[in-house]
């Protein structure tokens, strides 16, 4: 598989409708992927090495900080899964030069839509600077968070925790979450220690301060810290905002599933295992689903969905009238949008265009 070149970011106006193609099914495709090497590790363990991949996985119970107030479950078979990627593990942000950064963050929001026949795959992409409002939601500590209208979609998990993120996805869609799975991107220096590095390409030098990263224009092995300062950096790319940083760990993704793909994990139980058990360590889910065999079940169900066929969409939006540097909900496409994964139906070519990017 082609490494491709860092992009440059664009500016929030710039149109991204003819580069959508290009990049839509890599977060599916490296989903999708790291089931399959639970399900690979998950078969024909000894209990004890079960034990220590099913001790590494972090549970939220979504249903008890929810309560009640929830949208009903689809009438088929079909699943909605809400899959945030966050750097929310602070104990390895330690590799980078960024002391003064406190809390958790969340940048990437996908709701991954399987419908019934398990055949196929969509994700709805949240941008992280929407506008929407927070529900009124329960704290881990107990407490009690107001609801607020114009809060930034990407503040509510490091402000009230994921539970909110997955009640604020559920009200602003009408559809129920079956399950969340949150991925650590601190996690991974360990992931990439496992399988040996990294292989990636930069067509730029990228010399960032902040996150300690020094690279050349060419291709570079990194390692499990050079790994975690590429997908933190932002100033050393393009004109330092945080379309870049997207953009490096969009292509690091990509690079990392490349690296997975080429893994004997088949032929090597040990070295399976030992992926596993990164994998695992960077992992948050659901109650439900936070256990081997729940993940295992998971992946299995998902043998038949093709990676190739899977299709992002970003959420429908528009540029907000008071602050042009946030985006709102585009109507009528975001409700057909979220009518069609509620129905698990076809989604109208229409529900796809977004007036912000002209896609």
């Amino acid at each position: 598989m082609t490494t491709p070149a860092v992009e440059s970011p664009r500016s929030p106006h710039q149109s991204t409708q003819g580069e959508a193609p290009r990049r839509r099914r890599r977060t599916g495709r490296w989903i999708l992927l790291s089931l399959a090497v639970l399900v690979a590790a998950g078969a024909g363990t000894t209990y004890w090495l079960y034990s220590g991949l099913n001790g590494n996985i972090q549970g939220v119970d979504i249903d008890k900080a929810i309560g009640d107030d929830r949208p009903e479950k689809l009438p088929t078979s079909g699943q909605n899964i809400l899959i945030l990627g966050s750097d929310s593990r602070a104990g390895d942000n330690a590799a980078l030069n960024t002391g003064k950064v406190a809390g958790a963050r969340s940048d990437t929001a996908l709701v991954m839509h399987i419908p019934e026949g398990r055949t196929e795959a969509v994700a709805i992409s949240i941008p992280r600077d929407t506008l929407v409002t927070r529900p009124e939601c329960a704290k881990s500590d107990g407490t009690t968070v107001a609801s607020a209208k114009r809060v930034m979609f990407n503040s509510i998990y490091g402000q009230v925790g994921p539970a909110c993120v997955v009640k604020t996805v559920e009200q602003m869609s009408g559809i129920r979450m079956d399950h969340y799975m949150e991925i650590d991107f601190a996690g991974f220096k360990g992931l990439v220690d496992a399988i040996g590095g990294v292989t990636v390409t930069v067509d730029k030098d990228i010399h960032d301060k902040s996150s300690g990263l020094d690279l050349t224009a060419g291709t570079h092995r990194l390692d499990g810290t050079q790994s975690l300062q590429f997908v933190r950096t932002r100033h050393g790319i393009g004109d330092g905002s945080d379309l870049g940083r997207i953009s490096l760990q969009q292509q690091f993704m990509l690079d990392l599933l490349s690296e997975i793909k080429q893994q004997d994990l088949l032929g090597s139980p040990t070295k399976t295992y030992k992926i596993a058990d990164k994998l695992t360590a960077a992992l948050t889910t659901d109650a439900e689903l936070a256990s081997l065999t729940k993940l295992a079940e998971l992946g299995r169900s998902l043998n038949g969905v093709n990676p190739s066929s899977m299709e992002t969409i970003m959420l429908p939006v528009r540029y907000d009238k008071i602050d042009p540097n946030r985006v709102v909900a585009a109507e009528p496409q975001a409700t057909e949008l979220w009518k069609a994964l509620r129905d698990d139906s076809a989604i109208p070519e229409s529900a796809k265009k977004s007036p912000a990017t002209g896609g």
